[in-house]
């Protein structure tokens, strides 16, 4: 149950943090009900497409969503890190399930990281498609290697979106405040992106 105090928080912060859970309400009736239109053996093919679109396009507001609520509770001194020890292999092969084998062309041994694990994996596949969508490119090449996860090749233009110097793409801008946050680090040198986790 919230405080009084919370109450009287007018911040930017509390607001958004306040938007993003109202949000979360509507957009888990979306998903849910495209997903259970999406089992009806009756649409037609078009009717099967449009229901999948509608249904993975809620997932991608749920997660701009999550990542909206988690900076606003990093701004505001209210994030509490679930830390647990894990792999840095394993954050990568989060964003390789997501965004796609073939377009995140993955390897390494990873090493040991300790890390807010969902958060962590959803800010580094953020970065990643980040380095995709604003690079214009088809594929990146991801090497874990310790607590390093490097990605290849980083564009000149992707860069300082994918930095979160310019603030185009909400998930790397996120990402790269959780990173530092926890006490790792996110940079570019040449054309590689290099993030490190906290070990």
């Amino acid at each position: 149950m919230a405080s009084p105090d919370s109450y009287r928080d007018t911040s930017f912060e509390r607001l958004v943090s306040l938007a993003a859970h109202d949000l979360r309400t509507p957009l888990a009736t979306i998903f849910g009900f495209s997903r259970t239109l999406g089992r009806d053996a009756t649409l037609s093919p078009d009717q099967a497409k449009y229901v999948a679109m509608i249904e993975n396009a809620s997932a991608q507001l749920e997660e701009l969503v999550a990542e909206l609520a988690l900076v606003a509770r990093i701004v505001s001194g209210r994030y509490q890190p679930r830390l647990s020890e894990g792999d840095s292999l394993a954050v990568a092969r989060y964003a390789e399930e997501h965004l796609g084998a073939d377009r995140v062309l993955l390897s390494g041994p990873g090493g040991p990281v300790t890390i807010d694990r969902e958060p962590v994996e959803r800010a580094v596949s953020a970065l990643i498609q980040a380095t995709l969508r604003h690079g214009a490119q088809e594929e990146v090449t991801v090497v874990a290697t310790g607590a390093e996860i490097v990605v290849e090749r980083i564009t000149r233009i992707a860069a300082p979106v994918v930095l979160g110097n310019e603030i185009r793409d909400l998930g790397a801008a996120a990402g790269v405040r959780l990173i530092e946050h926890l006490g790792g680090a996110v940079s570019v040198d040449g054309e590689r992106l290099l993030i490190r986790l906290p070990a």
